[in-house]
């Protein structure tokens, strides 16, 4: 399993002991049942055809460790592993049925609402005497998040995750070549922004980037996006379930939820949606879609 050999190649198997007891609080729980890849693991297997599953948790806790690797920062590692804990059922899908296509941020909003009712995360961060707000404001820290195209570990371990399972253009070596490139540089703005040592190392990353921008633009990813995203808006208009829903329930249940509807409706989307064929898949019109731009330091210069 390629996740596995790259989170032990992040210290997976050395956690620092102030760590561990945050992988267990259930906000963060509830992401091992939210798939990294959009929901796209219920449709068509002709469409995708995933390498090995991937979840939401386990890109929160992979971001965790790369940050706490590269900056030996609690703050800035509890943020990255919380980064995430606003992402609804099929992630970005719900920002298509948002309309925000390019910035992909519409969910977001609930991060401090979700937080705020873990009473074990708060619990923990009152014993480790570490501020809510360290987690909720995760884009203080550039080493967790950064405006493109400047790398940050959320960019970087995304980059990785749908390199390994996705585009299939990421090997073992590869993980263990980058993860050991790394290093932290202070960049033009003087923040700290993850870069490479290696030239040819960070050739490779952007040339796993332009895949993933390959695939993320391609009509077959674009119409399933929308697709998933017009299913989950039928089915809040006939109220099978409500926007909040989308937050508290895990992937599965609600994919069961909606498959049980006896909406004829309902069910033939969901039935064109989990088998239709490749040739099938037509042209659509979408507003800009997210352009995923990298320009990383090496050796402290930004590349291009």
């Amino acid at each position: 399993m390629y996740l596995k050999y790259y989170l032990e190649q992040l210290g997976y198997l050395n956690i620092p002991q102030f760590l561990l007891k945050y992988f267990t609080v259930p906000s963060l729980v509830r992401l091992k049942d939210i798939s990294y890849f959009c929901g796209m693991d219920y449709a068509s297997k002709e469409i995708y055809n995933f390498k090995e599953p991937i979840t939401r948790f386990d890109h929160s806790l992979s971001v965790c460790l790369l940050v706490y690797k590269l900056a030996k920062n609690k703050e800035a590692s509890l943020a990255g592993l919380f980064h995430d804990i606003a992402t609804p059922c099929f992630s970005h899908v719900i920002d298509y049925m948002n309309n925000d296509y390019e910035k992909q941020e519409s969910t977001e909003e609930y991060t401090e609402y979700i937080l705020k009712r873990d009473k074990y995360l708060l619990s923990y961060l009152k014993e480790d005497k570490i501020a809510l707000e360290a987690l909720i404001n995760f884009k203080q820290y550039s080493v967790v998040d950064n405006p493109r195209p400047k790398l940050c570990a959320d960019r970087l371990d995304g980059l990785i995750l749908t390199g390994i399972s996705w585009t299939k253009d990421i090997t073992k070596e590869d993980i263990k070549a980058i993860v050991n490139d790394l290093q932290l540089f202070l960049n033009e703005d003087r923040e700290l922004e993850i870069g490479f040592n290696s030239l040819s190392i960070a050739q490779k990353v952007l040339e796993v980037n332009d895949n993933i921008n390959i695939f993320c633009h391609s009509k077959e990813d674009n119409y399933m996006m929308q697709f998933l995203a017009d299913i989950t808006r039928l089915a809040l208009k006939k109220q099978y379930l409500k926007y909040e829903d989308l937050y508290y329930y895990n992937e599965k249940q609600l994919f069961n939820l909606l498959k049980a509807q006896e909406d004829k409706e309902l069910k033939y989307l969901i039935n064109k949606f989990t088998t239709i064929k490749k040739e099938a898949i037509p042209s659509i019109d979408l507003p800009k879609v997210k352009v995923r731009t990298l320009n990383p330091l090496v050796n402290n210069q930004r590349l291009k």
